[in-house]
C-alpha cells in the first residue's frame, strides 16, 4: 500500500531532476535552418522583436492593457455622464440621512452627499438612480432603479435610516 503511494511521487521527482539536468535548446537561427524545412516563421526572423532574455516591453498598438480589471472597482464615476446639481446628481449609495424635520405638517429630510454638502429633500424628489417614496421619522424610503440587465427586479426599495449601525455602536 505504501509503495503504491510513494511510487508516483518518486517518479515525478525523477522526471523533474532529469529535465533540470538536460540543457535547454536554443531556437534555430535563420542561418542554421535548412532549405528543406520550408520558409522561416516570423518567430525565427531577427526582426520579430526582442527575445525574453533582452527584456520585454509591452507594445499596445491600440489594444487595451490585458492586466487592467475589466469590471472596475465600482467606485469610479463615469466621466461621460453629466450629473445634475444638488440631490438630483447624487446616487442612492452616496447619500446619508442627517436629519428628519416636520415642516407645514409634512416631514422633510436633510441628506449629506459625498462632498459633505447638506441638502433638504421632500417626498417625490429624484436622485440619479431613484426617487423618494416617503419620509418617516426613522429615515427615507427610496425606490431605486436597478440598472442590471440580468436582474428580474427592475426596482427595489431602499431604507436609508437616520441612525445607521455605525453611529448606533458609538
Amino acid at each position: 500500500m505504501r509503495t503504491g503511494f510513494f511510487l508516483p511521487i518518486a517518479f515525478s521527482i525523477a522526471v523533474t531532476v532529469a529535465s533540470a539536468q538536460t540543457p535547454a535548446k536554443s531556437p534555430p537561427t535563420p542561418a542554421t535552418s535548412t532549405a528543406g524545412q520550408g520558409a522561416a516563421t516570423p518567430a525565427d526572423t531577427p526582426e520579430a522583436g526582442p527575445t525574453p532574455a533582452d527584456g520585454y516591453t509591452y507594445q499596445p498598438e491600440g489594444r487595451r492593457d490585458p492586466f487592467t480589471n475589466l469590471l472596475g472597482t465600482g467606485n469610479e464615476t463615469r466621466s461621460g455622464v453629466k450629473r445634475n446639481e444638488g440631490p438630483a446628481g447624487l446616487t442612492v449609495g452616496e447619500i446619508s440621512v442627517r436629519g428628519v424635520l416636520e415642516s407645514r405638517g409634512a416631514l422633510i429630510a436633510m441628506i449629506e452627499g459625498p462632498d459633505k454638502k447638506t441638502y433638504v429633500v421632500h417626498t417625490g424628489d429624484k436622485f440619479l438612480d431613484g426617487t423618494i417614496r416617503s419620509i418617516t421619522p426613522q429615515g427615507l424610503v427610496i425606490v431605486q432603479e436597478v440598472n442590471d440587465p440580468l436582474s428580474l427586479v427592475k426596482q427595489r426599495e431602499i431604507h436609508k435610516l437616520l441612525r445607521s449601525l455605525e453611529s448606533a455602536k458609538e
